[in-house]
């Protein structure tokens, strides 16, 4: 595949993987989080773990959108589409995500309620023109990735006047989820989480660029490399990485120069800013109410928000406690870790939406992961 092959070449990665073992130093552990479930999916996908020594230890990181977001929200929007007259537009991921006491948007979806895969924000334009005695509201979830189409499905939407369309916006911040894995206390019965590096995201810094991300090299004296999702590229950030600590370095390195610029997409923040500011406090999935870390609309577009127009009140549900997505989406746990990991938990019936979703740690794993492991165990006794 043309652009794409030179970045999977297997000699490639195999010199680049000799590279690392020969500059790590043998007296210590290397700890780095891939933040992004594109970078999990990569790593699992290519069994990039195997190629690095032993004493390199990736950890997964809570950059999967649909993995973060709480129950409570998932159940926001099922009282949302089983409202007469409402449809309810949705990227096809959350459609299987766990809300409380074992509902889902797709259960709602079989017993009536008028729920809708989609795959653009213009879609739910298209749909809200053509089908004006419906209530159209668009579920908004995901990083700065997401966030400039569901911004310009709003520009269209303002400009077109649609009465009948409205937005739940569910769009939360990378950097800011970042600050709250180095920052927060450790949680009881635990192991602490000892991240010397991060693997910046990909298609979130070509939007924010680089710049949110030197407060983590200043303040933290964490060395981040922002990475593209292909095999090499994650390999070449890691091998990055090992310098900068190796050199009791901290800086903000760009490994993906082929897409990222050091200013990201100004147009794209530009468009952001128009319809969106921060919320004061929203809830993570594993990291609890974290201040400032998601988005809400203005108020001037308050004719557009499905939070006001229908007084949406999220009430406060928690996960099915045996699954441990959480302490996974904080680096706490790996996925086998979890006793309902392969178990009553797969993708066919997902206790945890860290097993829904392609870029969740768990649906990674069980994809290519579980093989590779159950092998070493094998070949080890």
């Amino acid at each position: 595949m043309k652009y794409v092959d030179e970045y999977r070449d297997g000699d490639l990665a195999a010199k680049i993987a000799a590279a690392i073992a020969a500059e790590v130093r043998p007296d210590r552990t290397y700890s780095f989080m891939e933040f992004c479930g594109g970078h999990t999916h990569a790593i699992s996908r290519y069994g990039l773990e195997d190629l690095l020594p032993a004493n390199v230890r990736m950890i997964h990181g809570p950059g999967c959108p649909v993995c973060v977001l709480p129950v409570g929200r998932i159940d926001d929007a099922v009282r949302l589409a089983r409202r007469p007259g409402v449809t309810l537009l949705t990227y096809g991921d959350m459609m299987r995500v766990p809300g409380s006491k074992g509902t889902s948007l797709l259960k709602a979806k079989a017993a009536g309620a008028d729920i809708r895969m989609v795959y653009s924000t213009l879609d739910a334009l298209r749909i809200a023109e053509a089908e004006p005695d419906r209530e159209v509201v668009f579920f908004a979830i995901g990083f700065e990735t997401t966030t400039p189409p569901t911004a310009v499905a709003l520009k269209l939407a303002a400009e077109k006047r649609l009465p009948n369309l409205s937005f739940f916006v569910n769009h939360v911040l990378t950097p800011v989820a970042m600050r709250a894995i180095l920052t927060a206390p450790p949680v009881p019965g635990e192991r602490p989480v000892a991240i010397e590096g991060f693997v910046g995201p990909a298609h979130v810094s070509t939007i924010i660029g680089l710049e949110p991300y030197r407060e983590f090299a200043e303040r933290h004296r964490k060395p981040v490399v922002v990475a593209g999702f292909e095999p090499l590229d994650v390999m070449q950030a890691v091998l990055m990485l090992v310098r900068q600590v190796n050199e009791q370095r901290a800086e903000v390195e760009n490994q993906y120069i082929r897409a990222v610029t050091p200013a990201g997409n100004v147009a794209a923040q530009s468009l952001v800013d128009r319809f969106f500011e921060l919320r004061e406090s929203f809830e993570w999935r594993g990291l609890g109410s974290v201040p400032a870390s998601a988005l809400k609309l203005r108020d001037e577009w308050a004719a557009l928000d499905a939070e006001k127009r229908f007084s949406v009140e999220t009430i406060r549900a928690d996960d099915n406690p045996a699954c441990e997505c959480g302490a996974i989406l904080r680096g706490q746990k790996r996925p086998a870790e979890c006793k309902l990991f392969g178990t009553v938990c797969t993708p066919e019936t997902p206790m945890g939406a860290c097993m829904v979703s392609s870029e969740g740690a768990c649906a990674a794993h069980w994809t290519y992961g579980r093989f590779r492991e159950h092998d070493s165990l094998r070949r080890a006794s």
